[in-house]
């Protein structure tokens, strides 16, 4: 366990369940369990197809209020997360903590058939697909893979 520390007990109880496997919220749709309901709700969206939250400025729509909020930084312009490094700045803390390993050499996603690193997940994936011969995309002139 780690040694967070908070001064609301259900904060605590929701904490737990990080390190934990407990799970007590399923979806009624795919059967797929959370550890906070919150979580479970925003999972719903992806099967009702509802996206509550509206851009003001282009009127397009999100299912998640932090992807509308990352959205308007395009129009603003705002770029509040900065590399302390060369001071490039980013709309998304993801993102900044994805360049700084540029920096770094940080590459924390490994393959588990070769000893070959990756920055993040998505080109770990990628490569693994190699492994696998899964090829995901098919050309619908020539049947292609």
């Amino acid at each position: 366990m780690c040694s967070k520390t908070f001064n609301i007990k259900n904060d605590l109880i929701r904490h737990k369940r990080l390190h934990s496997v407990e799970r007590p919220y399923y979806c009624d749709v795919c059967s797929k369990a959370f550890t906070q309901k919150s979580v479970l709700i925003r999972h719903k969206y992806l099967h009702s197809g509802e996206r509550p939250y509206c851009c003001d400025v282009c009127s397009k729509t999100f299912s998640e209020k932090s992807r509308l909020i990352s959205h308007k930084r395009f129009h603003s312009g705002e770029r509040p997360y900065c590399c302390d490094v060369c001071s490039k700045a980013f709309t998304q803390k993801s993102v900044l903590i994805r360049h700084k390993r540029l920096h770094s050499g940080e590459r924390p996603q490994c393959c588990n058939v070769r000893c070959k690193a990756f920055f993040d997940k998505s080109d770990m994936i990628k490569h693994q697909h190699m492994h696998s011969g899964e090829r995901s995309y098919c050309c619908d002139v020539c049947s292609k893979t």
